[in-house]
């Protein structure tokens, strides 16, 4: 059994800056593939960045050199730094969790988070 809880999230200005933060709990022996996706109301959900348990990160066209993904597996929790935030970031932000190894089972369907709200404003 595994849960998430995720965090962070809030309203800030344009050019501002958030960090959000997943962590997972349960028996978690690890984690292959922890991500970040975003939808915006009207809008398709979308991959914002993804993090390998080696290291390797992939990122939408439209973050990147805005936002960084990074992960402590010690504490099973992801992270997703922001900064130089525009309007367009704007969405609810969903974490996800990809091969999921907890107890002595190797978990095929992935874990998402509830979900937290970016909201970029004046």
């Amino acid at each position: 059994q595994v849960q998430l809880v995720e965090s962070g999230g809030g309203l800030v200005q344009p050019g501002g800056s958030l960090r959000l933060s997943c962590a997972a709990s349960g028996s978690i022996v690890s984690i292959y593939a922890m991500g970040w996706y975003r939808q915006a109301p009207g809008k398709q959900r979308e991959l914002v960045a993804l993090i390998t348990s080696g290291g390797s990160t992939n990122y939408a066209d439209s973050v990147k050199g805005r936002f960084t993904i990074s992960r402590d597996n010690a504490k099973n929790t992801v992270y997703l730094q922001m900064n130089s935030l525009k309007p367009e970031d704007t969405a609810v932000y969903y974490c996800k969790l990809d091969g999921v190894a907890s107890g002595a089972y190797y978990h095929s369907s992935p874990y998402w988070g509830q979900g937290t709200q970016v909201t970029v404003s004046s």
